[in-house]
């Protein structure tokens, strides 16, 4: 069976989702949105303030 491809965006995303679920009570949905938008806000810093 070949391995699934995933994106490096959705591996960030899932690495977010996973931590939040860890550290907070955000259910799985909430996790992902919340996930979404701050791997958005991390891509969208200027390199000078990462």
């Amino acid at each position: 069976m070949p391995a699934q491809y995933v994106s490096r965006y959705e591996a960030r995303v899932d690495l977010v989702r996973k931590t939040l679920r860890e550290l907070s009570d955000l259910d799985g949905k909430t996790a992902q949105e919340v996930a979404v938008r701050v791997v958005h806000v991390l891509d969208h810093l200027p390199e000078t303030i990462r």
